[in-house]
């Protein structure tokens, strides 16, 4: 099979890129290693930048997001027992951001590739990258037991850490930049309405908590716990107590109380892999960074990475110039560490280290402090939040 663009992985960054592409023209294959089923539950992000919502919309891709979707004109901090509330498009001059589940935003895009587009095959594996550095690399893979080989004129490996696109990339060229966290989030998804209206970000000294939402009905809530914890070890009964001790205020707001229907523990780090491009291999999204859910930027992150190549590619095929193609890795890291700074920022200004002393604890109330009584350092905060420039 021949194509323009062999694209790895039908996440959001793999699914965006082939409608990307196929509205300007540009032919594809999207490899996709799961089967459909999965993709299309598979738990990930929920927070989409302003950004992020336009380039759905202009994709055509933006239709259910904008008649299911919740705009969210803001988020609450909580410490010391006290609320406040950045206003994004006070802060901003309008922007907002858009909770709407990464499971939604792949279903509405597959979808669409399937009624229009180019070929998506589940069950494909991607097996290897070949010839990077040749003008006409190909991707090895195995659908329905039999190996086959996809030739292409680029190849965008959208495949995750995990995945063969950033092993192709010899280790003698790489770079990488990576932090541990010592602690995980605790999440779950409840059969319940959201307490607040926004998300709710708080700091205490057991440990952070955010009450986030999938839907005006399901509630998407987050505890911090010790690295290597098992979701299992913690009833149900237990999750709610704790949530209730770190998101608590002095005035009369209450947590709502539902059944739990999901328990998993995200481990927290930050990954850079430079450069994101080797030859006519691209990286984008997780294979190449990696970001703690903080700052709420990995799907946002992955957008930006396929923005960037699709204008790229097309400026080529307009001009014959790869100019852009060219700068594609600078161009993507300088968002890239902007989200990196932000998401640890947001980490270490919220969550409480196993080894914290009470002058870190002052020190985080006093950071937090700062951005309640500072329009300069809410601006901050709400510039970053809701999403850096695309390109």
């Amino acid at each position: 099979m021949r194509t323009t663009v062999g694209i790895i992985g039908a996440g959001p960054a793999g699914l965006l890129l082939a409608r990307l592409l196929h509205n300007a023209g540009i032919d594809s294959v999207v490899l996709e290693s799961r089967d459909r089923a999965y993709v299309e539950r598979r738990q990930r992000a929920g927070i989409l930048e302003q950004g992020t919502a336009d380039v759905l919309r202009a994709a055509g891709a933006g239709g259910r997001m904008d008649r299911e979707g919740l705009r969210h004109d803001g988020i609450e901090l909580r410490f010391d027992r006290r609320r406040h509330r950045v206003d994004f498009p006070a802060l901003t001059g309008g922007r907002s951001v858009t909770v709407y589940a990464q499971t939604e935003v792949c279903k509405d895009l597959i979808a669409l590739q399937l009624e229009d587009g180019g070929p998506l095959l589940f069950e494909a594996e991607a097996l290897a990258v070949e010839g990077a550095e040749s003008d006409r690399p190909r991707v090895r893979y195995r659908h329905e037991g039999v190996e086959d080989v996809l030739e292409c004129d680029y190849v965008v490996g959208c495949d995750g850490f995990w995945g063969v696109a950033r092993k192709a990339v010899p280790a003698g060229l790489s770079r990488t930049f990576e932090r541990t966290y010592p602690f995980g989030w605790l999440g779950v998804l409840a059969d319940v309405a959201p307490s607040h209206d926004e998300l709710v970000y708080a700091r205490h000294d057991r440990g952070f908590a955010l009450l986030s939402m999938r839907s005006p009905s399901v509630s998407r809530l987050y505890l911090q716990v010790p690295e290597g914890t098992d979701a299992e070890a913690w009833s149900d009964e237990e999750i709610w107590a704790e949530l209730e001790r770190r998101l608590e205020t002095d005035d009369d707001w209450t947590l709502r109380r539902g059944p739990v229907t999901q328990k998993s523990v995200t481990p927290m780090r930050s990954y850079v892999h430079e450069p994101m491009r080797h030859g006519r291999l691209f990286l984008a999204g997780d294979a190449a960074h990696i970001v703690p859910p903080t700052g709420a930027k990995g799907l946002n992150l992955a957008v930006g990475d396929v923005v960037t190549f699709a204008r790229a590619l097309t400026h080529r095929a307009e001009t014959g110039s790869d100019e852009l193609l060219d700068a594609y890795s600078a161009t993507c890291l300088r968002r890239v560490w902007q989200a990196e700074r932000f998401s640890y920022d947001m980490t270490t200004l919220l969550h409480r280290a196993p080894d914290a002393t009470p002058f870190d604890d002052r020190l985080q109330v006093a950071r937090l402090a700062r951005i309640a009584g500072s329009r300069a350092a809410e601006t901050d905060l709400a510039e970053a939040y809701t999403g850096f420039p695309i390109g």
